[in-house]
C-alpha cells in the first residue's frame, strides 16, 4: 500500500494496532506519524502517551514492554520505533542487543490500546529476513519512497484540500516544474500560495508565477523567447539576473544551446506531423517542456534556430580559447541573436 493512499484513509476508528513503514521519503513518514498522533490525542493527554524510541539506543524488548503497558490516564498510546535497522539490507553495528523474539510475540497479540509504528528509513529492506517477511505478512505495511510526478501533484491537491483550497491543473504543473518533488520545499511554497489566495481559496497559474521563483531553465526559456522577439533589453535583464544569482556564463551558454537545439528538433518533428507525446518520447524530454516548446515554435524559423546554434558554438569556442571574456561573450551572443 502506498503511503499517500494510507494517509488519506487514516481515521481514528480504523487505525491498526501495528504499522510497518519503510522507504527514504521521510517527509511523508513524518506526516503519517503526525496524523496518527492527531487522531489519537487531545492536548491534555498527548505528552505522557506519545513515546518515541531510536532502535540504535534502545533494546527492542524494552520497546515491546512499553507498547504492552496500558496508557497513562488515556485510552490510547502511540509508540514510535525509529531507524528500525533489523530489516535493513545493510550491516549496522548496534549499540545494544535486541531480543527479536519479544517483538515477534508482541506482533502475535498486540495491545488494543497501543498503536505501534515501526519505521525503517531505507530504500531497500532485506526481504529474505524472517522478521521482514513476518512484518509484511502480519501487519499493515506502507512503502514511502520518492513520489513520481503524478503522485506529487496528488499530494499537492490533497494538502490543499485538507485546508479548504483548490489548485487548477496549469498551476499545479507550473509549481511542480519550479519546485520538483522536494515535499519540504513544496510545503513552504503552498503555505505562501494559501496566504496569498486566502480570500478565494483557489490557486491559479498566475499566483504561482508571482510567488514561486523561476528555475534557471525557465529563465533561459525567457531569454530565448526575448531574443527571438528582438527584445534585447529584456533578454539582458534576465541574463544579468542569472549572473547575480551566481550562475556561470558557460553553464548559461550550455542551457541556451540545449534550448535552441530542443526547439529545432521539436519544430522538425512538428512539421512531420508528430504530436506532443510522440515528440517527448523521441527526444526523451518531459512532456511539459515539449508543450512549452510547441507553443513557441511558430516564432522561430528553422534557419534562425540553426544560426543560433552555430552562434552558440562560436561563442563557446571564443570563451574556451581565451578570445573573449565569458560574461561579455554571452552578452554579445544575445545581442546578435536579437538583431
Amino acid at each position: 500500500m502506498t503511503i499517500l493512499t494510507t494517509i488519506k484513509q487514516l481515521k481514528r476508528d480504523t487505525l491498526q494496532r501495528v504499522y510497518f513503514l519503510y522507504g527514504v521519503e521521510t517527509f511523508l513518514i513524518n506526516e503519517f506519524v503526525d496524523k496518527v498522533h492527531q487522531l489519537l490525542f487531545t492536548e491534555e493527554d498527548e505528552s505522557m502517551n506519545d513515546i518515541r524510541f531510536q532502535l540504535m539506543d534502545t533494546p527492542i524488548q524494552d520497546i515491546v514492554e512499553e507498547a504492552a503497558t496500558i496508557p497513562f490516564f488515556s485510552t490510547h498510546k502511540l509508540v514510535v520505533v525509529n531507524d528500525f535497522h533489523l530489516v535493513s539490507s545493510q550491516k549496522v553495528k548496534a549499540k545494544v542487543e535486541h531480543d527479536v523474539q519479544a517483538l515477534e510475540e508482541y506482533l502475535a497479540s498486540p495491545a488494543d490500546s497501543t498503536v505501534l509504528l515501526i519505521i525503517a528509513p531505507y530504500e531497500k529492506i532485506d526481504e529474505r529476513k524472517k522478521l521482514t517477511k513476518r512484518l509484511k505478512k502480519e501487519v499493515t505495511t506502507v512503502e514511502s519512497n520518492p513520489l513520481n510526478e503524478e503522485q506529487v501533484k496528488q499530494w499537492i491537491a490533497n494538502s490543499l484540500n485538507e485546508n479548504g483550497f483548490h489548485i487548477d491543473q496549469r498551476a499545479s504543473q507550473l509549481l511542480f516544474s519550479r519546485v520538483g518533488s522536494n515535499l519540504m520545499l513544496l510545503e513552504k511554497e503552498l503555505e505562501k500560495c494559501m496566504l496569498y489566495t486566502a480570500d478565494r481559496k483557489h490557486i491559479v497559474e498566475q499566483d504561482v508565477k508571482e510567488l514561486v521563483a523561476e528555475t534557471v531553465e525557465e529563465s533561459i526559456f525567457s531569454v530565448v523567447e526575448s531574443v527571438a522577439l528582438g527584445k534585447t533589453e529584456r533578454a539582458l535583464l534576465v541574463y544579468h539576473k542569472l549572473l547575480r544569482q551566481k550562475e556561470e556564463p558557460l553553464a548559461i551558454l550550455a542551457l541556451l544551446t540545449r534550448q535552441f537545439r530542443n526547439l529545432l528538433y521539436v519544430r522538425i518533428r512538428q512539421e512531420k506531423g508528430y504530436g506532443q507525446k510522440e515528440i517527448a518520447s523521441q527526444l526523451k524530454l518531459h512532456p511539459y517542456v515539449v508543450q512549452l516548446a510547441l507553443q513557441q515554435t511558430k516564432r522561430y524559423s528553422k534557419p534562425y534556430l540553426r544560426r543560433a546554434l552555430i552562434a552558440c558554438a562560436d561563442t563557446d569556442y571564443a570563451i574556451k580559447t581565451g578570445r573573449d571574456v565569458k560574461e561579455r561573450a554571452v552578452e554579445l551572443l544575445l545581442i546578435s541573436l536579437s538583431m
